[in-house]
């Protein structure tokens, strides 16, 4: 089979199974721990080419609002994220109890979403408050369930 071919069916497989999805903005996105298998995936920042489209705009605004609110010293709240990241991955690795759970982080914006599953409500409240304590972390989303049952806070990957 020729190699271009091969590509076309490839590019009609990935149209037929839905628009790609990627991380058209490199937005931190990493797993913490992954003690509980069954726990559903986030779908993390990836977005179709028309997602990506559509949040440009407000990602802007959001950026430079925190800058002219005076909330922060770079003019893109985003540019925070990657350097925020590790620490916050250390932080959150140093909570006991961490490693029986399966914990995701997204970082937007200084903005840290937790999604994922962990074996009780403590130490949810453990994780939150581990990453709200960091330097520069504006807010942390807690979309933690407890347990691997029911339906999950947070959008799902697509598998």
């Amino acid at each position: 089979m020729s190699v271009l071919l091969l590509a076309a069916q490839t590019v009609m497989a990935q149209e037929a199974a839905g628009p790609l999805k990627q991380n058209w903005f490199d937005d931190p996105f990493f797993p913490v721990s992954s003690g509980l298998p069954a726990c559903p995936m986030p779908e993390g920042p990836f977005y179709t080419a028309e997602e990506r489209r559509i949040q440009i705009h407000s990602r802007l605004e959001r950026g430079t609002s925190c800058w002219l609110a005076g909330k922060c010293t770079d003019s893109n709240a985003y540019r925070y994220d990657k350097p925020l990241a590790p620490k916050v991955r250390a932080a959150l690795q140093a909570v006991p109890g961490v490693r029986g759970s399966s914990v995701w982080v997204m970082v937007q914006r200084r903005w840290v979403y937790l999604q994922g599953c962990v074996s009780n409500a403590a130490l949810a409240k453990k994780l939150e408050h581990a990453a709200r304590a960091l330097p520069d972390v504006e807010a942390v989303v807690p979309d933690l369930m407890v347990g691997t049952r029911g339906k999950p806070p947070y959008p799902l990957a697509d598998r």
